[in-house]
């Protein structure tokens, strides 16, 4: 029994509320009663968003890119660093990393995950002798955590627009369809190991790591669930895909891939008003991961004409530089606001800009990761944080404005307990196994600095 003193349900708010959770869902809800000897209690119970767009490995170089050399930066230059760091990660450092991600993402008020892996192999290219072992090593820091894990392994082919070969740093990522399907059915035998929650879906990086005709057999192969692809992340890629196809990126996607509300399309920032609107007609969510976004210097998502345009979005942390949920929904409007010399812009017509910030990115999230949430409700899966709104950033504020609070006075200190489809897995501020995974991420980032 979870017993709240108050609670967002998908019907709004309600005071004096216990919520009984049965195999992972949410059995029954009770509301205008008190509390019970037995009952867990906390003050503000809301539903816990996924997190839709992660590469966990990235987390452990933030702040190794932050110092500006002859030249200008771009993320170009940021990708071949990362490549030079990525290249001497072990499996086991793999999944320490992983572990300590999937852990912050937790406190910071996260209940799962979309990772989006592309690391396949050793270095050099050669695959390991079980062909989805970085997967199984995603899967047992998904595991150890307890978050809902989505698993989205990538289709890597080449290097570059017009199917250029991979670069040395990119090995590790090659797989041909062939093989790539291979490697996907070996990580779905891995869900055997976690809870029913899990699930496998696929990722076809971007148009420029593919070909026509490898995306349109790996789609056909796929069958149902989450497809998830890079999309116009950068104006180069932008200008690549249309000397290579004949189209921008978004233009050529919707016209030559079945795109609809199973599909993702991770920051689709460089689109035109009308691929903005047509993208927004297919139902697919938009992956925007505002933070990494800013870090990387990729620019502002064409947010305002995407949702007046009825758009599903949601939120990632993908290179993971900063994980907060928080500063994941400010940076969102904050974006727009910079571009458009505007305030409150992240809403269709008047409202509220946290609750159409949390709320959308909390079933846009759902729906990109395949879960059954995305709100309080009978038969959801328990995904469930609770902040305090008594804390200083919170307790001024009326119910009908505690998510604008959390979207920009908050900070992630605020959440005190999480759930993943019910398994309570942050009490008190803390997860419930930080002391053992963040002893483990020292060790694997001290054995990982000395072959740097």
């Amino acid at each position: 029994m979870i017993f709240a003193r108050q609670a967002l349900l998908g019907t709004g708010w309600v005071t004096g509320v216990r919520i009984t959770q049965a195999e992972g869902r949410i059995a029954s809800i009770e509301t205008g009663v008190t509390a019970q000897p037995d009952d867990t209690c906390v003050d503000t119970l809301l539903p816990a968003l996924g997190n839709l767009h992660s590469h966990s490995f990235q987390r452990a170089m933030a702040g190794m890119t932050e110092v500006r050399k002859a030249g200008r930066d771009s993320f170009w230059t940021w990708r071949e660093l990362m490549y030079r760091f990525m290249d001497h990660l072990t499996p086991e450092q793999i999944e320490a990393i992983a572990a300590l991600v999937f852990m912050e993402m937790q406190e910071a008020g996260y209940a799962s995950v979309g990772e989006f892996h592309y690391v396949h192999h050793q270095r050099g290219g050669v695959p390991y002798d079980a062909l989805a072992e970085l997967s199984l090593r995603v899967m047992a820091a998904a595991s150890e955590t307890g978050i809902g894990l989505t698993h989205l392994p990538v289709l890597y082919s080449y290097g570059g627009a017009g199917q250029v070969a991979l670069a040395e740093g990119q090995l590790r990522f090659g797989n041909d369809v062939d093989r790539f399907c291979t490697l996907v059915d070996a990580a779905g035998a891995g869900l055997a190991d976690l809870p029913g929650d899990a699930r496998v879906g696929i990722a076809p990086h971007s148009l420029r790591a593919t070909s026509p005709d490898d995306l349109a057999r790996v789609l056909g192969w796929h069958g149902a669930g989450p497809i998830h692809i890079h999309i116009a992340e950068q104006p180069k890629e932008v200008r690549d895909i249309e000397a290579w196809l004949g189209a921008r990126p978004v233009e050529w996607l919707l016209a030559n891939a079945p795109v609809g509300p199973e599909w993702c399309l991770i920051h689709a920032t460089h689109m035109t008003d009308d691929e903005t609107k047509a993208m927004a007609a297919t139902g697919a969510v938009a992956g925007l991961c505002p933070i990494t976004e800013a870090n990387l210097g990729d620019g502002p998502f064409n947010g305002q004409v995407y949702l007046e345009a009825g758009g599903a979005f949601g939120l990632g942390s993908d290179s993971n530089v900063n994980i907060s949920l928080t500063e994941e929904l400010r940076t969102m409007e904050y974006s727009q606001r910079l571009r458009d010399l505007a305030r409150n812009v992240m809403v269709v017509g008047e409202g509220s800009v946290g609750q159409t910030l949390y709320l959308g990115a909390a079933r846009g999230g759902a729906q990109a990761l395949g879960r059954d949430a995305g709100e309080i409700a009978v038969g959801c899966l328990a995904d469930l944080v609770a902040i305090d709104a008594q804390a200083p950033a919170l307790c001024a504020l009326a119910q009908d404005q505690i998510l604008d609070g959390l979207a920009f006075a908050a900070k992630d200190d605020v959440v005190t307990d999480q759930w993943s489809a019910g398994r309570h897995c942050v009490s008190g501020g803390r997860h419930v196994a930080r002391d053992a995974i963040v002893a483990r991420y020292r060790g694997a980032v001290g054995a990982l600095l000395a072959t740097l």
